[in-house]
C-alpha cells in the first residue's frame, strides 16, 4: 500500500512540473548521463523560431503485457525521440530514436515502447529534433502511464464515447470538455474510447443559442466549420479536439484504447454508400470519405501498426491474467443499411463481418483472462434507425422477433460463446448519447441459444444527449438502469450535465467485477458486482 501511494505522489510531483519542464530537463539529463550527451539536445539555447514546437501534447495507447505506444506531433519536419524511467528524476533514462515525422502523415509520430517492467509507472517525455538542423531540438512534453501487472491487482479503468457532436464543441468560458478531467482525477490504469471520437459530419459554429437565452461559445478553427471531406479537414477535426486543456492532460496521463465507429467518416455510413442528396457534400463516395477519414484516425490515436494490416482497428489486449478486450470495428465491414430482415446470412447482412467474427470466436475461446470484456462501437439490442433512411436499421436490431438480418451474425457469435462456455463475457458501448445497464436473458429471448450476459452502455463524453432508444426483444435485454427518464430527448447540451462515462473494477483477490455509470462529475448513478464464473 505504501508502494502505491508513493508512485501516486511521485507520478504527481513529475505531473505538476512537465509544465514548466522546458529545456533545463533535457540539461540535467546530460548532466546525470555523459554518455548521451552527444546524442541528446543540446544545453544551448536555441531561437524559438527555430526549434521544433509539441503543438498538442502527447499520449499513449494500446498498452499490453511489456509494450506502449506513444504518440505526438510536432509542427516541422523532425525525428521523434522518446525517453523514459521508472523514476521521475529520469537518472535511468532509456532513450529511442523514433522515425522521421513528415508532412506526409501530418507531422505525427509514434514509438512502441518495448520490455517495460510489469506493474510500474513510467514517466516519459518527448521531444523532436529537426531534422533540418539536426542540432535543434524542441522542448520536451512529459506524460506517464502504468504498465499491466504480472500477478492479480485490482485493476481499474473507465470507458466512454463521443466527443464534440451536434455542434457542443470547446467552450473555454463553461470550462471546456470538463469530463476528461473528471475522469482523469479518477487515475484509471486505462481508457478505452469507444468511438466517434471527431463529428467529422459536425461542423462547430461560434455561437450557439441555449434555450434559456444564453449562448454558448465555441473555439472554431477552419477545418470545424464544414462536414470533413478533404484528408486536411479530417485532420483539422482530430487537431480540433486536442485544443482542449482537458484532453490533453487526460492524453498524458491516462493510455488509451480507441476505436472509431460512424461520425470519424460521416453519420450512418456503410462501405459503397453515396451521399446522392446530401448537399453538404462535394465527395459523394463514402468509402472515399471513410478512407481519409481512417488514414486520419490512425494518425492521430495512439493505436497500434499490424504490419501485416495496417488499416486494421480491431485488435485484443491483455492486461494482466484477470482481463482481456477485444476492440471491434463494427464499420469498415458491414453490409448497406436495409430493413434488416433478411432470413439468411449473407454479405449484405454482415456486420462485422466473417473475417473479424472468425478471429473473435478465436481468440475469445483461446483467451485464459477471467473477465474478458468486448469493446463495442454500437449497442447489441437497442434499435438505432438509420435517420436518412425511414424503415432502415443501422444496427444490429431491427424490432422484436425472431433473429434476422444482421442479427444472424450476432446469434451465431453467442451460440459459439455457449456451447464452447466461454465464461464472463461482458459487453462495453456507447454510441447512443446516454448511460444504460441492459441484461440479456434467453428465459426472454425470442433467440434463445446463448449464456445470459451484461451490456453497459456510457456516453457521450462531451456532446449533444439523446434517448433513450427502444430495446429489440430478440436477445432478451432487460433495462436495469438508464440514466434518462421514458420520453425522446434530442441534443441536451453538455451544460444540462447529461454527459455519462463508465468505470471497471476488478478486485485483484475475489476477480469480482464492480461496473459503475457516472455523471460529468463522477458521481456514481448505478452500480453492479459481478461475480465470475467458475
Amino acid at each position: 500500500m505504501k508502494g502505491k501511494k508513493q508512485d501516486r505522489l511521485s507520478r504527481r510531483h513529475f505531473l505538476l512540473g512537465s509544465a514548466i519542464a522546458g529545456s533545463s530537463m533535457i540539461v540535467e539529463n546530460l548532466r546525470s548521463k555523459p554518455g548521451l550527451a552527444q546524442s541528446s539536445a543540446p544545453a544551448i539555447i536555441t531561437s524559438d523560431r527555430m526549434r521544433p514546437i509539441i503543438p498538442y501534447g502527447v499520449a499513449s495507447g494500446d498498452i499490453t503485457g511489456n509494450s506502449a505506444v506513444i504518440w505526438s506531433r510536432c509542427d516541422r519536419s523532425s525525428r521523434m525521440i522518446v525517453e523514459y524511467d521508472t523514476a521521475d528524476s529520469f537518472r535511468n533514462v532509456q532513450r529511442i530514436i523514433g522515425p522521421a515525422a513528415l508532412e506526409t502523415s501530418d507531422y505525427t509520430a509514434r514509438i512502441n515502447l518495448i520490455d517495460l517492467p510489469a506493474d510500474r509507472q513510467i514517466f516519459y517525455r518527448v521531444s523532436f529534433q529537426n531534422l533540418a538542423d539536426p542540432n535543434i531540438y524542441s522542448v520536451p512534453v512529459m506524460g506517464s502511464f502504468r504498465t499491466p501487472p504480472n500477478s492479480k491487482r485490482d485493476i481499474f479503468f473507465a470507458w466512454s464515447g463521443d466527443t464534440a457532436g451536434q455542434g457542443w464543441g470547446i467552450n473555454a468560458a463553461w470550462g471546456g470538455m470538463k469530463i476528461y478531467e473528471t475522469i482523469r482525477q479518477l487515475k484509471p490504469d486505462f481508457f478505452i474510447h469507444s468511438g466517434d471520437y471527431i463529428y467529422a459530419d459536425g461542423p462547430i459554429a461560434s455561437e450557439v443559442k441555449l434555450d434559456d437565452g444564453s449562448i454558448w461559445k465555441n473555439i472554431t478553427t477552419e477545418e470545424k466549420s464544414k462536414v470533413a471531406e478533404t484528408l486536411t479537414e479530417f485532420r483539422g477535426n482530430y487537431i480540433y479536439n486536442l485544443l482542449d486543456d482537458n484532453v490533453r492532460r487526460f492524453n498524458a496521463e491516462v493510455p488509451q484504447l480507441v476505436q472509431w465507429d460512424d461520425h470519424e467518416t460521416t453519420n450512418n455510413w456503410y462501405p459503397g454508400e453515396m451521399l446522392i442528396s446530401d448537399d453538404r457534400y462535394k465527395v459523394k463516395s463514402c468509402s472515399l470519405l471513410a478512407a481519409r477519414g481512417k488514414q486520419a484516425f490512425i494518425e492521430y490515436t495512439p493505436m497500434r501498426f499490424d504490419a501485416n494490416d495496417p488499416e486494421r482497428i480491431y485488435r485484443s489486449f491483455n492486461y494482466g491474467s484477470s482481463l482481456e478486450i477485444f476492440m471491434l470495428d463494427m464499420r469498415s465491414y458491414r453490409g448497406p443499411n436495409t430493413a434488416n430482415l433478411q432470413t439468411t446470412a449473407s454479405e449484405e447482412t454482415a456486420f462485422l463481418g466473417n473475417a473479424q467474427v472468425s478471429w473473435l470466436k478465436q481468440k475469445l475461446q483461446n483467451s485464459k483472462a477471467r473477465w474478458k470484456v468486448i469493446a463495442s462501437d454500437m449497442p447489441v439490442g437497442l434499435v438505432v434507425e438509420d435517420g436518412k433512411n425511414t424503415g432502415k436499421f443501422e444496427n444490429l436490431a431491427n424490432g422484436d422477433g425472431p433473429a434476422l438480418g444482421r442479427e444472424l451474425e450476432l446469434a451465431e457469435l453467442l451460440r459459439f460463446i455457449q456451447r464452447n462456455n466461454i465464461q464472463n463475457v461482458v459487453w462495453l458501448t456507447a454510441d447512443v448519447h446516454y448511460a444504460a445497464a441492459h441484461y440479456y436473458d434467453p428465459g426472454k429471448a425470442q433467440f434463445t441459444d446463448f449464456k445470459p450476459f451484461w451490456e453497459f452502455v456510457a456516453g457521450p463524453l462531451h456532446a449533444g444527449t439523446y434517448g433513450p432508444n427502444k430495446l429489440d426483444n430478440t436477445f432478451g435485454p432487460l433495462v436495469k438502469f438508464q440514466s434518462l427518464p421514458p420520453g425522446e430527448i434530442n441534443n441536451l447540451p453538455p451544460t444540462k450535465g447529461l454527459q455519462f462515462f463508465g468505470t471497471v473494477k476488478i478486485d485483484g483477490d475475489s476477480q469480482v467485477m464492480t461496473v459503475a455509470l457516472h455523471n460529468l462529475e463522477g458521481k456514481i448513478l448505478y452500480s453492479v458486482d459481478l461475480p465470475p464464473e467458475v
